[in-house]
C-alpha cells in the first residue's frame, strides 16, 4: 500500500502523468522505498534506517558499497553520475531486489536495471538545494510538486 502511494507520488514526480515509463519508474522506486521502509524483507526497515524516509538509508547502501561519488553527484546540483543495474543489485539486500522485482512483474536485473535508470534522477530532484530534506519521504515529494 505505501508503495503504491510512493510510486504515484514519485512517478508524477519524474514527469509520469498520464505516460507509463515515468509512472513505471516511479512504481518501482515506490516499491523500493516502500520495501525498504519495512513493507517487504526481513530487516528490511532496518538495514535502511527504518523510519518515515528510506531515501537516505538506501543512500547509505550505495554509500557503503562503494557508490558514494554517483549518489552524492546525485543530491549535489552538478552532474548527476549514472550507475548501472549490477551496481544497484550488489548494493541493495537481495531479499529487498526480490520484492521489488516481484511487485513489478518482472526479473531482479530487469528491477536493477530500472533502479539505476530511474534513482538518480528521482533523488536530483528530490534534493534541489544540493542537500537531504528533512520530513517524511510524502512531505518531500510533496514539497517538490509545484
Amino acid at each position: 500500500m505505501a508503495g503504491n502511494d510512493l510510486g504515484s507520488l514519485l512517478g508524477s514526480l519524474l514527469g509520469g502523468g498520464g505516460g507509463q515509463s515515468g509512472g513505471g519508474g516511479g512504481n518501482i522506486l515506490g516499491s523500493l522505498l516502500g520495501a525498504l521502509m519495512g513493507g517487504g524483507g526481513q530487516g528490511g526497515g532496518a538495514a535502511a534506517g527504518g523510519g518515515q524516509n528510506p531515501l537516505g538509508g538506501l543512500l547509505d547502501m550505495l554509500t557503503k558499497s562503494g557508490l558514494a561519488d554517483q549518489a552524492q553527484s546525485w543530491i549535489g546540483t552538478g552532474e548527476n553520475k549514472p550507475v548501472d543495474g549490477t551496481q544497484i543489485a550488489q548494493a541493495l539486500p537481495d531479499e529487498t531486489l526480490q520484492k521489488v522485482a516481484q511487485d513489478a512483474g518482472v526479473t531482479p536485473q530487469q528491477a536493477a536495471d530500472q533502479i539505476a535508470q530511474e534513482l538518480p534522477q528521482a533523488v536530483d530532484k528530490l534534493t534541489p538545494q544540493g542537500a537531504m530534506p528533512q520530513g517524511s519521504l510524502e512531505d518531500i515529494i510533496r514539497a517538490q510538486k509545484l
